[in-house]
């Protein structure tokens, strides 16, 4: 599996010149690679080399690996959807591959620069000194807020999933982010608070509409999505945790396209679409890979209405948000967790299995 290590880098102040002069001629490159594409109908890598490598580097003073990674990025963009004149920002990404850039210690990076290479040191936590020692493979420049990171993939092994006893179902919702059929809940009253919170500011810095408004719309943008990220981390980490300490697999609904799917009032459209399940989707599958912990995905239709006890599948058996009472058998439980349940009675059927 493909894992993705981010480091700091920490330049010299004449490295950083060279360093953000070199983004920022890459950035400008693929821009007019991209007209070529798009005036030729051009998505092919090989076809778009023919017509621009040359002239490319001619304009824009670039190295060979430099222009043909300028190339497949112009390509990668464009092919999904050849209709749009795609654009490139002047600090956008820069794609590094072995050719130029290597390691020099435990420590220490040369990168290749319009000025030749330079050997700078970056910085990392314990996360990332875990991973170091894998075999690393491309890597990307970011540049954000003034400082340089580099985002190096590098390969993590992955064990064979496990023959599960059974599965732990996970039922996503908006009351409650994650209710597991063991028990396990995640409520989401202090996550929609704060989610309230950022709408609010959010909606009052573009009313104001000035210019340190939008700076500060833009940094409250990126504090957000770390603070979602960092709450699905946890749900996707604890999860996996106990799946493998019961020696269970986990379930979840197949909620793809589900935005399309469900109609909601005016005042839940806010919350409906700020749900980050597929970041969480993809957070617990690539941790339960990393665990060989198996991930299957089940049908979500009535997982909500349906009895564990007689089967019975009823609207009237969902009498509210939070209450689940068969209309058959009498069967009471909490909605989430009984949703919960049916995901994990459904993933042990062989039809489902991943």
């Amino acid at each position: 599996m493909k894992q993705t290590l981010i480091v700091k880098l920490a330049p010299t102040d004449e490295q950083h010149t060279s360093l953000l002069r070199t983004m920022e001629r890459f950035n400008a490159a693929c821009d007019w690679l991209a007209g070529v594409a798009f005036a030729n109908q051009c998505a092919n890598k090989f076809a778009l080399q023919k017509l621009a490598y040359r002239e490319c580097r001619e304009r824009f003073g670039l190295s060979a690996q430099m222009a043909i990674r300028a190339i497949s990025k112009v390509v990668e963009a464009y092919k999904r959807d050849k209709r749009i004149h795609v654009s490139f920002r002047p600090h956008g990404a820069m794609t590094y591959d072995e050719r130029i850039y290597s390691f020099k210690g435990p420590d220490l990076v040369s990168l290749l620069t319009l000025d030749g290479r330079i050997v700078c040191p970056y910085r990392y936590g314990a996360y990332q000194a875990a991973m170091l020692d894998r075999k690393r493979g491309q890597a990307d420049l970011l540049y954000r807020d003034g400082t340089f990171y580099l985002s190096i993939s590098v390969d993590s092994p992955e064990p064979a999933p496990n023959d599960p006893i059974g599965f732990i179902g996970v039922d996503l919702g908006i009351v409650r982010i994650a209710t597991a059929s063991d028990g396990t809940i995640f409520p989401g009253n202090y996550l929609q608070s704060i989610r309230a919170r950022f709408a609010r500011m959010r909606a009052k810095l573009q009313r104001k509409g000035t210019r340190s408004a939008k700076r500060k719309l833009k940094r409250r943008s990126g504090r957000e999505h770390r603070f979602q990220a960092h709450i699905n981390h946890v749900i996707s980490k604890t999860l996996v945790a106990r799946a493998k300490d019961t020696a269970n697999g986990i379930a979840l609904e197949d909620l793809k396209g589900i935005r399309m799917r469900v109609t909601v009032g005016k005042g839940q459209r806010r919350v409906i679409h700020s749900w980050a399940f597929g970041q969480l989707r993809a957070f617990v599958s690539y941790k339960a890979a990393l665990a060989g912990v198996r991930v299957v995905f089940v049908n979500p239709r009535n997982t909500s209405r349906t009895c564990p006890e007689c089967g019975c599948i009823d609207k009237k058996n969902r009498k509210n948000q939070a209450t689940f009472s068969c209309i058959s058998c009498g069967y009471t439980a909490n909605a989430d967790e009984n949703a919960a349940r049916i995901i994990s009675v459904r993933a042990g059927l062989p039809c489902h299995a991943a």
